[in-house]
């Protein structure tokens, strides 16, 4: 048990700290589309030069410089519209710097999992927490050169690092690649031009309390008027007062309207962004705003009820409703989802398996518990080297979406959401419950093991079962028990004692309710043999 890792406890998830919704611009005219087209590409511009001088000042900008950014795009814009892009060009920036380091920590990672295999001699079998040697001199050979290649990266990525340098590209390296593959992604140079050209706009400001409707510079009444202010350069474009154009379409909310509707009624800030999908020909509206912080249910309240335990898999959740002490109720839950296919069709197959465990949950007023889970430095092809299957589907599964959905959605349910530690909840499930859990009607998996486990684990109950009774020739006579106790209660380990009753028909000597205290028995070897005595010394001489 020495090599077993401390297992972490068990943690009620905090709700999510902020709201987005998004709604279709309808009914916008030809001129609306090429407003909205003009100040996005005019505040693109102004984005990608901020973008770059916040790069170059790296680790040295502070305040000053901020301040210099911002009176530089003002000039060209507006002062809203100038904190909006030096915020936005600030937070990217420290998005890749985070991006930077998570890099360095997989390159770490990997070199220190090859020198490991190289240092071993050729042909050695590996251990369950460690890699061994290299199968052949030819394997060996091209991982040494690897680990050269990898040990350049690293010493790269760290002086960047150190120098507080990053590379970022205005409308996401992934479609800059894709210029170089237009019959391989199935688009003509003048798609992806237009494509480029949306996601490289910035039509975005930030909220603020106490002004008009939340926001001054893009505008959204109660009734789903929208107008935005117009940067200094086009405010010649302005069809009302105050330099602002107003768009011919009416928006309207499906999801979270009216809290969305209660903010602006109160001048509450809101921040809008809207943005072109040249894929459908649509442009789309979308809200967000910062919810207050909400203090989450104690432990004990959220384990009231019983949970319900999930375990995360590629392709389903299983789940398995247990109550509060820790039995199994009913039959297994299978949640399946297709993770094929766009990535819109991907997140909807997870939302949807989300939405059926909720209302189960809710059905039946239960927590759910599920696995803190995080494969990032799991993925690596130095860690698992040939098992190409295992590291595709542990890259496969939706891990941060799942527990980023699960927890919002539970969020607005009003159902608590208990996260545990993952250490061997697969394994130790598998070894004590699915073997029990199996019936000639009934066959129970490794996930549906697994998800008793980690509900188990949430509820405070240790893993393993109690012994099953024993067999009917022992003194005992079957008084052992296999339900499960709550942690608090006093000698669940212990024995059953033996009660006396119409089995026994009488009460003979060590029956009674002392019948598991050993030491109350005059057998031998316990201290209650007999009374306290003590042996006379030896004479030393006849």
């Amino acid at each position: 048990m020495g090599g077993l890792r401390q297992v972490a406890a068990p943690f009620v998830a905090s709700g999510p700290s902020g709201a987005a919704i998004r709604t279709r611009l309808k009914g916008l005219t030809g001129q609306d589309e090429e407003v909205l087209g003009l100040v996005g590409d005019h505040l693109g511009a102004l984005a990608s030069r901020d973008l770059k001088a916040r790069c170059s000042a790296g680790l040295e900008h502070d305040s000053e410089r901020w301040a210099e950014r911002k009176r530089a795009v003002t000039s060209q814009s507006s002062s809203r519209w100038a904190g909006s892009i030096t915020k936005a060009s600030h937070d990217q920036w420290a998005l890749a710097r985070r991006g930077l380091l998570a890099y360095i920590h997989g390159l770490q990672a990997g070199v220190r999992a090859i020198a490991h295999r190289l240092s071993l001699p050729m042909g050695e079998k590996g251990t369950r927490h460690a890699p061994g040697g290299y199968r052949s001199g030819r394997e060996w050979f091209a991982k040494s050169r690897r680990l050269g290649v990898l040990e350049d990266r690293l010493q790269a990525a760290q002086a960047d690092w150190q120098a507080g340098t990053v590379r970022v590209v205005r409308g996401g390296k992934r479609l800059l690649s894709t210029r170089h593959h237009l019959q391989a992604a199935q688009l003509t140079e003048e798609q992806w031009r237009s494509r480029w050209q949306a996601e490289r706009r910035f039509l975005q400001a930030d909220g603020e309390s106490g002004k008009r409707h939340g926001n001054e510079t893009v505008r959204v009444t109660p009734d789903g008027e929208v107008s935005l202010k117009l940067p200094a350069p086009l405010a010649h474009l302005a069809n009302a007062p105050h330099g602002r154009y107003v768009l011919a379409g009416r928006v309207s909310f499906a999801y979270r309207g009216e809290q969305w509707a209660d903010r602006v009624t109160a001048n509450r800030s809101v921040a809008y962004r809207i943005h072109e999908d040249t894929g459908r020909g649509r442009w789309y509206l979308t809200a967000s705003w910062t919810l207050p912080p909400v203090q989450t249910i104690p432990l004990d309240t959220a384990r009231a009820r019983g949970v319900v335990g999930v375990d995360t898999n590629a392709d389903h959740l299983a789940a398995w409703r247990l109550d509060e002490h820790g039995n199994p109720l009913g039959e297994p839950l299978r949640f399946g989802y297709d993770l094929t296919g766009t990535a819109s069709h991907r997140d909807a197959q997870v939302r949807h398996a989300l939405i059926r465990l909720l209302h189960f949950a809710r059905r039946h007023d239960l927590a759910i518990a599920v696995e803190d889970l995080d494969f990032t430095a799991e993925k690596t092809r130095e860690k698992h080297g040939r098992r190409k299957k295992f590291r595709n589907l542990i890259s496969g599964m939706p891990t941060s979406r799942l527990r980023a959905r699960l927890v919002s959605m539970a969020a607005e349910l009003g159902i608590p959401v208990i996260a545990v530690d993952p250490a061997y909840t697969s394994k130790w499930g598998a070894q004590h419950w699915q073997k029990p859990l199996t019936s000639k009607t009934r066959k129970a998996t490794r996930h549906d093991a697994a998800a008793v486990a980690i509900g188990r684990r949430a509820l405070g109950h240790p893993i393993r079962r109690r012994t099953a009774p024993p067999p009917h020739d022992r003194s005992d006579r079957a008084g052992y028990r296999t339900v499960q106790a709550r942690p608090v209660a006093p000698g669940r380990e212990g024995n059953r004692p033996r009660i006396p009753g119409p089995r026994t028909r009488s009460v003979g000597a060590g029956r009674g309710a002392n019948a598991v205290d050993q030491n109350a028995h005059h057998r031998p070897g316990r201290s209650a043999e007999h009374e306290t005595w003590q042996q006379d010394s030896l004479p030393l001489s006849p």
